[in-house]
């Protein structure tokens, strides 16, 4: 009881010293004018809505802090793919240019983990300068010796196969029946911190988009080989010769064009072709499609893992807020062109 009492007795004074301390703190305050300053900023500094990294749009409950980080699948984009699955619940694709004039995407997940998502193709070096703004991890099947050595180089996390959530589809033929559980390898990738990545595009409004012009129409052609064609059809634009899923398409809000050059990887795939290399650093034409308009401007990336900074002739350029597909197409004279109409 007297240990109590004690425990009672120095509580009491503990409390007083601390109101009196708060009574000359808030006299203080009150003396230099600070004092409503501090509050109203702690108050609007909560009040900023929590948004997802790689769409700008607001979190419905929960947080943006993930304990999984950024994953990157690489997804096969010929006709042997189809159907595709999982791209309905991606974030965000890039299209990017491969050997044969073929291309492959990158499907970022982060918000929303699907199940079962592919086929699961090869990474590329081109990757490093598209996963890195995000410090992403890459699902993968492989890919070349000296690739890999590139990616790892580059601090890039690799998930392929033999690694939790990846199996073979009895039904298709190889190399297009590697599929994945992206829930499996969401688990496999957690380290027991939670973060956000930082933003990938530079999000805005409708309102921040300067007028463009019409653009109901989208033809991205990348060489030769292969033109993605896109419509603006219902508030979105529509992947014309999409091999996805009847239903598992990928809603893109917008579509937004990057003018890149093409090197050499420095290797030839197993049918003897040159393994191209996406520069995605330095700088280019930009054009973003959003609600049947266009906005032409430039593109910057200081290095392969800066963020990616998009303007016009007036100012800064940002990106509505929503779900986009980014396409990589190389400059005119690598074989690439971009048109559209209304």
């Amino acid at each position: 009881m007297r240990n109590a009492r004690q425990l009672i007795s120095i509580t009491a004074t503990l409390t007083a010293l601390s109101l009196g301390l708060a009574a000359c703190g808030g006299d203080d305050k009150k003396s230099d004018g600070g004092g409503s300053d501090e509050p109203s900023s702690s108050k609007s500094a909560k009040a900023e809505p929590d948004t997802w990294p790689l769409t700008g749009l607001p979190v419905d409950g929960g947080s943006s802090e993930q304990d999984h980080p950024v994953l990157v699948l690489k997804m096969d984009n010929t006709e042997s793919s189809a159907p595709q699955q999982g791209l309905s619940q991606a974030d965000m694709v890039v299209e990017e240019l491969v050997e044969g004039g073929i291309t492959r995407l990158a499907a970022f997940f982060y918000s929303e983990i699907p199940g079962d998502v592919g086929p699961v193709r090869s990474m590329r070096a081109s990757d490093i300068g598209i996963v890195s703004p995000v410090d992403a991890s890459i699902v993968t099947s492989g890919g070349a010796g000296v690739t890999v050595k590139r990616i790892t180089g580059a601090g890039i996390k690799i998930y392929n196969e033999g690694s939790p959530g990846f199996y073979r589809e009895s039904t298709r033929s190889a190399p297009y029946n590697l599929f994945t559980d992206m829930k499996k390898v969401a688990k496999a990738s957690e380290d027991g911190t939670d973060a956000r990545p930082a933003d990938y595009l530079p999000w805005g409004t409708e309102k921040d988009l300067p007028a463009g012009k019409p653009a109901g129409t989208i033809t991205a052609d990348f060489g030769g080989s292969h033109s993605t064609n896109w419509t603006f059809e219902n508030g979105t634009y529509v992947n014309q010769n999409t091999f996805a899923a009847d239903g598992d398409e990928f809603p893109a809000d917008s579509v937004l064009v990057l003018r890149v050059d093409v090197g050499d990887a420095g290797y030839l795939d197993p049918a003897g072709n040159p393994v191209p290399e996406t520069i995605f650093k330095g700088g280019g034409k930009a054009q973003l499609f959003h609600a049947g308009k266009v906005v032409e401007g430039t593109w910057k990336k200081k290095e392969l893992g800066s963020a990616l900074e998009l303007s016009t002739a007036d100012g800064d350029l940002k990106v509505p807020a929503g779900r986009v597909w980014i396409e990589l197409v190389p400059v005119d004279a690598k074989g690439g062109s971009v048109t559209f109409g209304k």
